[in-house]
């Protein structure tokens, strides 16, 4: 890629272990925009977290390498920045072939002949409408893309100007939609006509950006046009999304993505005779991978015990009585539990070195939490969780998957766990198999805590009975380790006053 002299291109870092790719999701900054030294420039999406990137130049921003949704790989250019002192015109080569009419066209920009009345403005970030919806006369703030408009024509006096918010480096509100966005047939709209009034009983296109939005209100279909948004200048934000999903279902907001499809069929792509296709990309992709070489690589085995949980419930109540301001989940004391038995077995903290021929245990303990979130299943990490209290424990679990079902744990935390806890009793189950959370040596799982008939000294009783499982990796250890740490978790779950013999 040829870049002019004393320009300096930004190359897409690597924003993780194992990433290659991002997705824009929205861009901060337009070409034009006067940027300094770590200021965000944009936002991206990779296959484990949303990151605001921000860039290492300072200067013009003179090119913009990619628009939002599409997905750019590392090393790649991701914006150019020229010195303030001698940064070109960016709109000059635009201006210049317009004039001379050579029919080039630059990325951003259409080829539109229009009146010399009107008035230019500076190119900003598109707003893609809807996939399938037409470009209508109010999308493009005046006619038909592609239709003439007569010459030095304007708005009427005392207009109303549609209110949105006003993007870096933009004149518009960001409800019109700017220059290089095409009608469907291709024609590209005009980025150069003033502002007409928006014809009346027409519905302009709903303020949102990020296309993780449009994509998450598809899937629970959700009409974004029914929504008021809480971002600046009323752009719709995830959290608005987030609040629409959960609040009760209005007739009016809901919209099947497919005309009369069952609700399993929101959001996915018709292929034929009801079937539907589901693209494996982004953070599905990453799963389905991930999983496959597990399942590949670990000669994994499952062992599992039913273990009454009645003390654990009354010793969390306890101490959530004694210091209500600080309440301990059953999440924490589990955590506290699986660090107990790892310090007593420490071969399930490591993992297998294939290209080495060894087994590598961990020195600290980086435990992973299984998190169900609406991009899917994630494995935040509490890295050294031994050095942390059982309170502090309890605090970290719950802003790590508040965090991790926000998408906004930074990928550094999503990864360099060396063993995982998964509570799979939040989905009603008893029990489980698992696959291993590669490279991983073992996990331990949970299921629900339900009353259940149980022995007590001889007599029958109703107890808080769970299922706790092990899945571990037998070439690091076999089932005399595996069994014996299995059995430690279940004593302390039925006994935690053991906890303090180890803590």
């Amino acid at each position: 890629m040829t870049t002019a002299v004393g320009n300096r291109d930004f190359l897409l870092p690597d924003l993780g272990e194992g990433l290659s790719e991002a997705e824009i999701v929205e861009w901060r900054v337009a070409v034009g925009d006067v940027v300094t030294v770590d200021q965000t420039v944009v936002e991206v999406e990779t296959a484990k977290a949303v990151v605001d990137v921000p860039c290492p130049y300072a200067g013009r921003v003179v090119a913009l390498h990619g628009a939002a949704g599409e997905v750019r790989p590392v090393g790649q250019p991701l914006i150019t920045i020229a010195p303030l002192d001698d940064a070109p015109d960016p709109h000059a080569t635009y201006r210049e072939e317009e004039r001379a009419g050579s029919g080039n066209v630059l990325i951003g920009y259409g080829t539109g002949h229009g009146g010399t009345g009107r008035r230019r403005r500076r190119p900003r970030l598109a707003l893609a409408p809807e996939p399938g919806t037409p470009v209508t006369a109010d999308l493009a703030s005046g006619p038909a893309a592609g239709s003439p408009a007569p010459a030095g024509s304007q708005a009427p006096a005392g207009s109303p100007v549609p209110a949105g918010p006003v993007l870096a480096g933009s004149s518009r509100p960001a409800g019109s939609v700017s220059a290089g966005l095409s009608a469907p047939n291709g024609t590209a709209a005009s980025a150069d006509r003033t502002a007409e009034p928006e014809p009346t009983g027409v519905q302009s296109a709903p303020l949102v950006i990020s296309p993780i939005v449009r994509r998450l209100a598809k899937e629970h279909g959700i009409d974004l046009a029914s929504l008021r948004g809480t971002g600046p200048g009323g752009v719709i934000r995830r959290a608005d999304l987030d609040a629409a999903v959960a609040a009760p279902a209005a007739p009016a907001a809901r919209l099947a993505a497919v005309p009369d499809a069952p609700a399993a069929h929101v959001g996915l792509a018709p292929a034929g005779d009801g079937d539907t296709v589901i693209p494996l990309t982004g953070i599905r992709k990453v799963i389905a991978d991930k999983l496959s070489r597990s399942r590949r690589e670990i000669p994994e085995v499952t062992i599992w015990v039913d273990v009454d949980a009645t003390g654990l419930l009354e010793t969390r109540a306890a101490i959530n009585a004694a210091t209500p301001d600080t309440p301990v989940s059953i999440l924490a004391l589990l955590a506290r539990i699986c660090l107990s038995g790892l310090r007593k077995y420490p071969q399930l903290n490591a993992h297998v070195d294939t290209e080495g021929q060894r087994i590598v245990q961990s020195a600290g303990v980086h435990l992973g939490i299984a998190a169900q979130t609406d991009r899917g299943l994630v494995v935040p990490v509490l890295r050294d969780a031994q050095r942390l209290t059982t309170r502090e424990l309890a605090a970290a679990l719950a802003e790590t998957t508040a965090a991790a079902r926000a998408g906004t744990l930074p990928p550094a935390r999503l990864t360099g766990g060396t063993f995982t806890l998964n509570n799979y009793g939040v989905f009603g189950v008893d029990g489980s198999t698992p696959i291993i959370n590669h490279p991983e040596a073992a996990l331990l799982g949970v299921g629900r805590i339900v009353d259940k008939p149980w022995v007590v000294d001889g007599q029958l009783a109703v107890r808080k009975v769970t299922q706790i499982s092990l899945t571990f990796d037998h070439r690091v250890c076999d089932g005399g380790v595996a069994g014996g740490f299995l059995r430690h978790v279940a004593d302390c779950v039925e006994q935690p006053a053991l906890l303090v013999a180890n803590v």
